[in-house]
C-alpha cells in the first residue's frame, strides 16, 4: 500500500515537472531529407516517438501471440511434440515400474522415437515386451536401439542376454555372452552374468577356466569367490568321476576322478569341503580303502565334523586300526554327534554290539539325527528289541523330511 503511494507521487512529481517544461518553452524540431520535410514542436515529436515505440511493442506481442497460438493449435509443433514425447516417457515408466506391460511398450516405444537419446526407452519397451511374450517385437526393439545408438551395444547385449533368461532361452543367453566376451573381456558385468549363468548351468569346468578372470577383475568379493571357487571344484570332482565312467562300470571312472584331483592346487587339496567330496566320490566308485587314507590324513591335519561322519561310512583295509584311530578323535571331540555315530557304525562292523549301542545312544542323545536313527534301530531289531526298533525307524523317518510328512495327504480319486 505504501509502495502505491510512493508511485502516484512520482507520478504527479513528472506531470508537473513536465508541464513546467512544456509551458516554458515548446521547442521546436525539424526533419529535412531530400523533397520530405517534417517540422513540429518538441513535445509533440517525443510525444509521437513514444506513440510509435509503443505501436512496435504492440506488434511484437501481437506476432509473439500469433506463434504460440500456432505452437498450440498445431499438433505438430515442436511445443507439442515434446509435450507429447514427456507424456509417453512419464506414462512409459510408470506403467514398467507397476507392470502394465502392453500400455508401457507402447509408451516407452513413442518416447524412443521421438528422443535424441532413446536406449533406455528402447530397453524398456523391449522389456515390456518380453513379459508379453513377444519375443520377436522385443529383439527388433533391441535391434532398433543398437541402429540408433550403436556405441552401447555392451549395454543392449547385456539386456539382451538377461531377458533371453527370462524367457527361458539359456543357450541364447550363453551364446550373446559368449560374443560379449570376446569383444569386452574385463567387462565386470559380462563377467558376473556369465558366472551365474555357468552356475545355473553346472558347466562347473567352464566356471572353474573362468576363475583367473573373475579373480583378476575383482568381479565378486574375495569371500564369495573363495566359496564359489571351492563349491566349483566340488561339483567338478563328482561331474568328471560320473563323466569319465561314460556307461561303463564305477571303477572305470576314478582314472578322471584322480585326474581332476591332481589338478587341484597343493591348498586345495587341503581344503576340507573338497576333500569331502573327492572322498565320498571315491567310496561311490568303491575305493574305499583310498577314501579312508584320504579322510584319515585330512584329519590329522584339521579336525572336521563333517569328514568324520563320512569316516564311518568308508571301509579301511584295517577295520580295528579304523575304529581306534577314530576314538583317538573321541578324547578332544567328545559332544560330537557326528563322531559318536561314526563310532557306533565302525563297531558295527567289527561286531562290537555293546559298544555300538552306547556310541549310537550318545549319539542321538546330543542330536537327533535320522542316520543315529536308523542305525540304532537297525541293530536293536538284531538284538530282538523289536517295539524300541520300530519307534526309532519312525522318528527317523518323520526327521528326514517333517514338512513333507506334515502335508495333508491328497484326497484319493472316485471312480
Amino acid at each position: 500500500m505504501k509502495r502505491g503511494y510512493v508511485i502516484v507521487f512520482f507520478l504527479i512529481v513528472l506531470a508537473t515537472l513536465l508541464g513546467l517544461a512544456i509551458s516554458r518553452h515548446t521547442g521546436y524540431v525539424l526533419i529535412a531529407y531530400d523533397s520530405f520535410r517534417y517540422e513540429s514542436s518538441l513535445w509533440a515529436a517525443l510525444a509521437l516517438l513514444v506513440f510509435v515505440a509503443f505501436v512496435l511493442w504492440l506488434v511484437r506481442g501481437l506476432i509473439r501471440l500469433l506463434t504460440t497460438s500456432g505452437g498450440v493449435v498445431n499438433p505438430w509443433s515442436r511445443r507439442n511434440r515434446s509435450r507429447r514425447a514427456q507424456i509417453a516417457i512419464e506414462r512409459g515408466q510408470l506403467d514398467l515400474a507397476e507392470g502394465r506391460w502392453a500400455s508401457a511398450q507402447r509408451y516407452l516405444h513413442r518416447a524412443a522415437e521421438a528422443e535424441r537419446e532413446p536406449l533406455l526407452y528402447y530397453l524398456g519397451a523391449a522389456r515390456a515386451a518380453n513379459e508379453q511374450g513377444r519375443y520377436d517385437e522385443s529383439d527388433n526393439l533391441l535391434e532398433r536401439a543398437l541402429e540408433r545408438q550403436p556405441h552401447a551395444e555392451l549395454a543392449i547385449a547385456l539386456n539382451h542376454a538377461q531377458l533371453q533368461l527370462d524367457r527361458g532361452d539359456n543357450d541364447g543367453a550363453l551364446e550373446t555372452l559368449h560374443a560379449m566376451h570376446e569383444r569386452h573381456p574385463h567387462n565386470p558385468q559380462v563377467l558376473r552374468q556369465l558366472q551365474r549363468l555357468y552356475r545355473q548351468r553346472g558347466q562347473w569346468p567352464e566356471l572353474i577356466r573362468l576363475m583367473p578372470e573373475l579373480r583378476k577383475d575383482k568381479v565378486l568379493p574375495a569371500q564369495e569367490l573363495a566359496e564359489l571357487e571351492k563349491r566349483a571344484w566340488g561339483e567338478n570332482l563328482s561331474l568328471v568321476a560320473y563323466q569319465g565312467a561314460d556307461n561303463e562300470s564305477g571303477p572305470a571312472g576314478l582314472p578322471a576322478l584322480e585326474t581332476a584331483w591332481q589338478q587341484l592346487t597343493s591348498a586345495q587339496r587341503q581344503e576340507p569341503a573338497l576333500v569331502l567330496a573327492y572322498a565320498e566320490q571315491l567310496r561311490r566308485h568303491g575305493a574305499d580303502v583310498q577314501a579312508e587314507e584320504i579322510l584319515r590324513n585330512a584329519m590329522k591335519r584339521d579336525y572336521n565334523s563333517h569328514l568324520a561322519r563320512l569316516y564311518g561310512l568308508v571301509r579301511g583295509s584295517d577295520p580295528g586300526k579304523q575304529l581306534q584311530t577314530a576314538e583317538g578323535w573321541l578324547k578332544q571331540h567328545p559332544d560330537d554327534p557326528g563322531l559318536l555315530l561314526t563310532l557306533g557304525r565302525l563297531c558295527l562292523q567289527s561286531s562290537l554290539w555293546g559298544k555300538a549301542r552306547d556310541y549310537l545312544e550318545s549319539s542321538l542323545r546330543l542330536q537327533r539325527n535320522p542316520e543315529a536313527c536308523a542305525e540304532l534301530a537297525r541293530l536293536l531289531g538284531q538284538l530282538g528289541e523289536t517295539e524300541r526298533s520300530n519307534q526309532l525307524f519312525q522318528e527317523g523317518l518323520g526327521l528326514l523330511d517333517e514338512r513333507l510328512l506334515a502335508r495333508p495327504l491328497p484326497a484319493l480319486a472316485r471312480a
